[in-house]
């Protein structure tokens, strides 16, 4: 299930974003501060994506916090073309929720949302996310080498973008 985020969610996403396999290829498993969760990260979630969106993931049996999912602007593009992004509890992986909650803002962004392109990155080495994006119908665009504020394992091999067209997600 997915709903939108609320103040309430702090203490969710600081437990998420402090697990240090969940970080492990975006800060080498560092956990990111609560202040950056409360000041930058749920404000961006419930500001900076207006009719695109956070969303806070959640078991349909349990009602356990899963993780979240975004639709997000591009810096440089208009509001047709999104970030797709998750991040999900460990004890959710592997049973396939990441490619469940994909599918569901890949439909809705080119369904609903008038988005005419998708885009997602992650480290080359991060396999367990390059395999929910291509299930997902996201195709391998590069690899490319950026400038990162501090090097983690993994990083000496690239990052890889994805990205997913309407008229591609039109034609499955």
């Amino acid at each position: 299930m997915l709903r939108e985020f609320t103040a309430g969610d702090v203490e969710l996403v600081v437990g998420l974003h402090s697990d240090p396999a969940v970080m492990e290829f975006l800060t080498g498993g560092k956990a990111q501060a609560r202040s950056d969760v409360v000041e930058k990260v749920l404000p961006a979630f419930t500001r900076d994506y207006p009719d695109r969106g956070a969303w806070a993931a959640f078991e349909k049996e349990s009602g356990a916090f899963a993780g979240w999912f975004a639709l997000s602007p591009v810096a440089g593009h208009d509001r047709t073309v999104v970030d797709l992004g998750y991040r999900l509890c460990t004890a959710v992986w592997g049973r396939g929720l990441a490619t469940e909650g994909a599918r569901a803002l890949i439909d809705k962004a080119f369904g609903e949302l008038g988005v005419e392109r998708i885009v997602a990155d992650t480290m080359t080495v991060n396999v367990r996310s390059r395999r929910v994006l291509e299930a997902v119908g996201l195709r391998y665009v590069r690899t490319f080498f950026g400038e990162w504020p501090e090097t983690i394992p993994g990083a000496e091999h690239g990052d890889v973008d994805y990205a997913l067209d309407r008229s591609e997600w039109a034609a499955r």
